[in-house]
């Protein structure tokens, strides 16, 4: 991975990565809290957050809505990462094999590029994975394939298992790109450790909002504890905006709080 591309004085950067699980040159959006500059010795919790596909290879500069939130909800990073190309604008946050990785890139080279760079708490306590729609999966998938990186989990409006773009087209990429698979995992590893898992739709979402009351259904049943909510509206951006802050502040009241 190549150093940043911008220098740490501006407050909202776009950095280019190096991606050996993408083979080739990525980009992620990174936005320091506004206290960053003022306190040099101060560690910071991160947010990752994955937008929806299908997506252009610019997608990630978007979402501007988010960064207000973020403002409001605490000090804390958040990080944009590129979800897809314009050559590849569905990818589903998989590992598809060589040059398609996006699982490997999202889990392991933006975290390690961000600790490396910026003063992160670099540990799963500091880090909350959060995503919209496909997102949404995203994330999910990612956090219960990674329970070492990722202590705090959210889902906005999203599903459980790979779709085609529509949303309403399940991929056959087998059982491990499926969320109700990995329930059993999750359930043992709560033992040892805890994985904070929320998740919303709206009631309008005619997508998706039978598998997100599938999958609270799961989670009860397993005796894995979540928080589950359905809000009135569709699967639309307004949706998220008028939710945000209340779920970063969710997301960040189970997280590590910055630390000198």
């Amino acid at each position: 991975m190549v150093a940043v591309a911008h220098g740490i004085a501006s407050r909202d950067l776009d950095e280019r990565v190096v991606s050996a699980a993408l083979r080739g040159q990525v980009h992620v959006r990174i936005v320091l809290p506004p206290d960053y500059a003022r306190h040099p010795g101060r560690r910071y919790p991160v947010v990752y957050f994955l937008h929806g596909l299908p997506a252009s290879g610019d997608s990630y500069r978007g979402n501007d809505w988010l960064v207000d939130a973020m403002a409001k909800a605490g000090p804390a990073i958040l990080v944009m990462p590129q979800g897809a190309r314009n050559s590849d604008t569905d990818p589903e946050y998989l590992d598809w094999g060589a040059g398609r990785n996006w699982e490997t890139y999202v889990a392991g080279e933006i975290p390690r590029f961000v600790d490396r760079h910026f003063r992160t708490i670099p540990t799963r306590e500091g880090r909350a994975i959060v995503g919209l729609s496909a997102g949404g999966y995203g994330a999910t998938l990612i956090a219960l394939h990674h329970l070492g990186e990722f202590s705090v989990v959210e889902s906005w409006s999203g599903y459980f298992h790979p779709t085609d773009p529509t949303g309403t087209q399940p991929l056959d990429r087998g059982p491990p790109a499926s969320v109700h698979t990995l329930l059993a995992k999750l359930r043992v590893d709560e033992h040892r450790r805890s994985t904070f898992i929320a998740f919303y739709v709206g009631r309008g979402d005619v997508r998706f909002r039978a598998e997100n009351a599938q999958l609270d259904g799961e989670l009860s049943r397993a005796g894995i504890p979540h928080t589950f909510d359905v809000y009135a509206g569709n699967h639309e951006t307004a949706l998220w905006q008028r939710h945000a802050v209340q779920w970063l502040r969710l997301a960040l009241a189970h997280l590590m709080r910055p630390k000198a």
